[in-house]
């Protein structure tokens, strides 16, 4: 269980960084912190090493703000898109466009 946690762990934080698919990099990291906490849990009462699933947990709560920081970019980013239509709306007046 921990790798696979390791796994979307890193799948997550590489789709924070595509854009138009970092809307869905939330759903392997909140999958990814389940199945790392699960591993850890499972790893220390057999005994056996926890580091796969400590860098799981840890690098699918690292995605998580990478996914808020990627969303608000991306929405910044069709914002000002917008604004710059809309500027250049407003300046067909002028006969300019």
């Amino acid at each position: 269980m921990g790798i696979v946690g390791l796994v979307l762990g890193l799948i997550a934080i590489v789709l924070a960084f595509v854009p138009f698919v970092t809307l869905f990099a939330w759903i392997p990291a909140i999958v990814g912190i389940i199945l790392s906490a699960i591993g850890l849990s499972k790893s220390k009462k057999e005994g056996r090493s926890a580091g796969p699933a400590i860098a799981g947990l840890v690098l699918s709560i690292i995605a998580l703000p990478l996914w808020i920081v990627g969303c608000t970019c991306g929405a910044a980013c069709v914002g000002v898109a917008c604004g710059i239509g809309a500027g250049a709306r407003a300046l067909d007046g002028f006969g300019l466009w």
